[in-house]
């Protein structure tokens, strides 16, 4: 698949619910209205779609929510896709905030899943309840080590808030050196109406990293995951750092990846409205020939990048659309 500007898609992110067991700040509103289940695709359906993707030349899949693993019988679709790892897709991997991994890490190998993301935004307990509002890091530390004790790799992912975790990040760095997981940094984003101002949080990682290397030896490298990161070695763990910045760098040339709702939306680019509703197609019991036609013709809209701007005279998001409808 090539869009408008000859970009090839290759990395499809699909998102199986939009509900979380967890209210981050930076994500949700507190007192979510989460979407009712009839609008919500089937775990078959899903399957469906992504075999689509996967035919017209996807070969990444990453599983995401609102905290995907919440959703009943999850399993069955990470084995389904999980079968068609080396015969079209070379690769299925998740997103999660962590606390159903204790229970699923040892299945999720045993689909094929082989790398985890876990977002951890800090190592205080305070911090990280206030932070997810009512989650208790005890909870994500177990999923953690469950996943790599059952032979994942892990990375943490961390949201920057300026005055939130902001003197967190060389603690995170030395423990991710220590256990063996890589980081990912991640600017705060635009999406949704969640309350606060978030003008005031927002932090961007050129200076974060401006910090770190006060402490930390940086070494440029050229290791890739499929997508926007950019990473360094740590010289002192040995272990990879990774910064997303859409708000201080534009990534879009490169980008290779469209989002996958749970209720069937298509969205080309996570930093604009525009998308494709596959449901109906999906649901009109249409030939796989014709439901990758309507494919085809949504990536044929893709735009050529995102408009991430924080609104900062009337303090209010680029995008209405909260961060856990498209999954990140």
């Amino acid at each position: 698949m090539l869009d408008p500007f000859d970009r090839s898609i290759t990395y499809l992110r699909v998102s199986v619910t939009d509900r979380c067991d967890l209210r981050c700040v930076y994500c949700m509103a507190e007192d979510m209205t989460f979407l009712p289940k009839a609008d919500i695709l089937t775990l078959e359906e899903l399957e469906q779609l992504s075999a689509a993707f996967i035919r017209l030349g996807v070969r990444k899949i990453r599983i995401t929510g609102g905290e995907p693993l919440v959703r009943r019988d999850v399993m069955t679709l990470f084995r389904a896709l999980g079968s068609r790892i080396g015969a079209g897709l070379d690769e299925l991997t998740v997103t999660t905030n962590g606390t159903q991994l204790a229970k699923y890490a040892a299945d999720l190998c045993a689909a094929g899943v082989r790398r985890v993301n876990v977002s951890l935004d800090t190592l205080s307990p305070a911090i990280f309840t206030a932070m997810t509002r009512w989650g208790k890091i005890e909870k994500t530390l177990d999923g953690i080590f469950a996943a790599k004790a059952a032979g994942l790799a892990v990375k943490i992912n961390t949201v920057a808030l300026k005055g939130v975790n902001e003197q967190e990040f060389d603690a995170l760095v030395a423990w991710c050196g220590e256990h063996g997981f890589d980081l990912c940094l991640i600017e705060t984003m635009p999406l949704g109406d969640i309350s606060g101002d978030r003008t005031a949080q927002y932090l961007p990682l050129s200076l974060v990293r401006s910090r770190l290397r006060q402490n930390w030896t940086l070494g440029e490298t050229d290791y890739c995951t499929g997508g926007p990161a950019r990473y360094y070695t740590v010289g002192e763990t040995g272990r990879r750092i990774g910064f997303i910045t859409p708000m201080t760098h534009n990534f879009c040339e490169s980008c290779n990846r469209v989002r996958l709702t749970c209720t069937g939306t298509l969205y080309m680019c996570l930093g604009q409205d525009e998308a494709a509703d596959l449901r109906p197609v999906l649901r009109s019991g249409v030939s796989d020939h014709e439901l990758e036609a309507a494919i085809l013709a949504a990536i044929a809209r893709k735009p050529k990048g995102h408009d991430f701007v924080i609104d900062r005279r009337h303090r209010r998001p680029a995008l209405a659309r909260h961060m856990s409808v498209t999954g990140g």
